[in-house]
This record gives C-alpha cells, structure tokens and sequence, in this order.
C-alpha cells in the first residue's frame, strides 16, 4: 500500500514540476514589451486594383483600459503603438470611422506574438454605391490620354572662355643675397608677378589652368592656390628666378541658370479609375485628351479640377520625389 502512495506523490510532484516548467517558459517569453499595430485602409472592390486607398479615417483602438487614436495617411497607412504588456488570451478591439464608409470593426487577438507583428488590412464599404452610368443617354468618350508637365532644372551653362597671358620680368643670375624673392634654393634674385580676372555677376570660372609658355620656363613656378579651386574671382602666381617669362592663363566660364523643360507621360487605366506618378517638382500639369474625338487640353491646377472626372494626388510613400495621382470618371464619360 506505501508504494502506492510513494508511486500517487511521485505523479503529483512530476505534474506540478511541469506546471511549474510551463509557467516559467511563458513569464520568460512574455516579457514586457510595446505593442505595435499597423495596416492600411482601402476601399473594399472585388478588383483589387480598384481597392483605393482611404486617407483620413479616424482608427482608435481599445484594450478596455487605454484607447489610442489616430488618423490614416493619403496613402491609407495607420500606426498604434501601445506601451504596456499585453498577455495570452488579452485583445484589442479596432474601429475605423469616417462619413463617407459605413463603420469597421475588427477584434485583434494581440496577446499571440505573431499576431502582435501582422499587418491588418481595413476594406472599408462606401456608404453611396459607385454611381451608375444615366440610363438611355450617350456617354462622352475620353480616349488618347497623356499627362503634359513642366520641370525647371538648376544647371550650369558654360557661356565662354577667358584666356590671359602675363609677364613676369627678373634678369638671370643675379645673387639672392638673402633678399627676396629668391629661387627655391636660395642662391638667385626672384621676380614674382600675378594677374586677377573677373567672371562677372551671375559667374564663376571652372577648369582653370596656368602655364609658362615663353622664356626660361624651367626656372619658373606657378603659384595654383588662387585658382585651383574656381570661383568668380581668381588670381594666378609665378614665381620667375631667370630671365623674363611668359605665362598663360585659361578658363572656362560658367553661369548658373533655371532651365524648363516639357515632358509627356502616359497614364495606367483601370476600368473607371486612371493613374499616373509624377516628379514632385512638376509644374503646370495638363492632360491632353480627346473627348468624343475632338482633341483637348485640360489643366489640372492645384484644385485638381476636371469636368469628367474628380482626381486626387498624394505624395508617394515610396519616394519623397514623386507625386501619385488619380481620377475616376464621373457617371456620363468613360474611358
């Protein structure tokens, strides 16, 4: 009968050393840490190429104690950041708001480690079905689309050249004596000359370069300091231990300038809705089309305003350089 009990004991301490084993491999795992939640808001279309994004939806999300909120970008990303533990079993429920969509809620199972990292996507149901093109009436065609833009570029034009000689007059072998200017060594009277050129407002002088070009030139030295690295205002030196030298002076002159260019896109279409991206530096955007076959031209302007179709633009999440656009048709055209 003992060992029966001895054998009860052994299975009661085994089990609750595994309890035990459990509970501190989950305290281990579920140390605190910040919760992060994020995704994006489209608008809910069996095509995914329709599924737009939704800018400024308000998100909030409870765990029943703290609720945050926040609103959706152009691009329709949400982020949350919650800065307590959460534990097995514990969710969060999240809402998306906005007049324009009937209400979401969904229930985030966030005491799961993967769940916590997801990405949650929110397809929102617009609360007016996409209207219908009129019943018995023509719709206008809009064929033959191409975006037109404007983008001025800073550049430098080179405008010319200078070219400038100078002398620099000594008599050879005559002893230094200490008096300077002396040759490099010491020993000979030295002779130094300069000469300063201008570029003019607006200019600068780029790939200069400085020679001697008639007399002694190997008893002579050129001073590149101030020149080698361009500039409005530039000074060439030499040094001259021998008799009268020559020397050459060369550069190229350049001016800064604003240069416009025109440039043509062509836009992707998708059933209703056309996009195109843009340079964020485009200017004067148009699109030239033709409607029922007469060719037109429509600025955009910056209330991106056309009369057969309504457009919006965001900047591109991927590159700050880039402007993404879109427009969907109104009910009496199609593409």
């Amino acid at each position: 009968m003992n060992w029966k009990r001895v054998i009860l004991w052994v299975a009661i301490v085994a089990a609750l050393g595994g309890v035990a084993a459990v509970l501190v491999v989950r305290s281990a795992r579920w140390r605190p840490r910040n919760i992060t939640i994020q995704g994006a808001v489209v608008r809910r279309d069996q095509d995914p190429r329709r599924q737009l994004p939704v800018g400024d939806v308000a998100v909030t999300a409870s765990d029943g104690v703290l609720t945050l909120a926040t609103e959706s970008d152009a691009s329709g990303y949400f982020k949350l950041n919650f800065k307590e533990n959460f534990w097995p079993g514990q969710k969060i429920r999240l809402s998306f708001h906005d007049p324009q969509y009937e209400p979401l809620e969904m229930t985030l199972p966030v005491g799961l480690r993967t769940a916590a990292k997801r990405l949650y996507i929110a397809e929102l149901i617009p609360t007016t079905p996409e209207p219908e093109p009129l019943p018995g009436k023509k719709l206008s065609v809009v064929s033959n689309i191409r975006i037109r833009y404007t983008v001025n570029q800073q550049g430098d034009e080179n405008i010319g050249s200078a070219v400038r000689t100078f002398q620099v007059v000594n008599k050879s072998n005559v002893p230094c004596n200490g008096e300077g200017p002396c040759s490099p060594d010491g020993m000979w009277k030295a002779a130094s000359g300069e000469i300063t050129l201008d570029a003019g407002p607006s200019n600068t002088f780029r790939s200069v370069s400085a020679s001697c070009i008639a007399g002694p030139c190997p008893f002579t030295r050129i001073d590149p300091s101030g020149f080698e690295h361009g500039g409005r205002v530039i000074t060439a030196r030499a040094l001259d231990w021998s008799d009268t030298a020559t020397f050459l002076v060369e550069a190229e002159v350049f001016r800064t300038s604003i240069a416009s260019s025109v440039r043509e896109s062509y836009p992707v279409i998708f059933a209703r809705t056309l996009n195109f991206v843009l340079p964020a530096t485009a200017e004067g955007v148009s699109i030239e089309a033709d409607l029922d076959r007469t060719p037109m031209v429509f600025p955009l302007g910056p209330e991106l305003f056309l009369s057969w179709a309504n457009c919006t633009a965001r900047a591109s999440r991927d590159s700050a350089s880039s402007t993404v656009y879109r427009c969907e048709l109104k009910p009496a055209y199609r593409f």
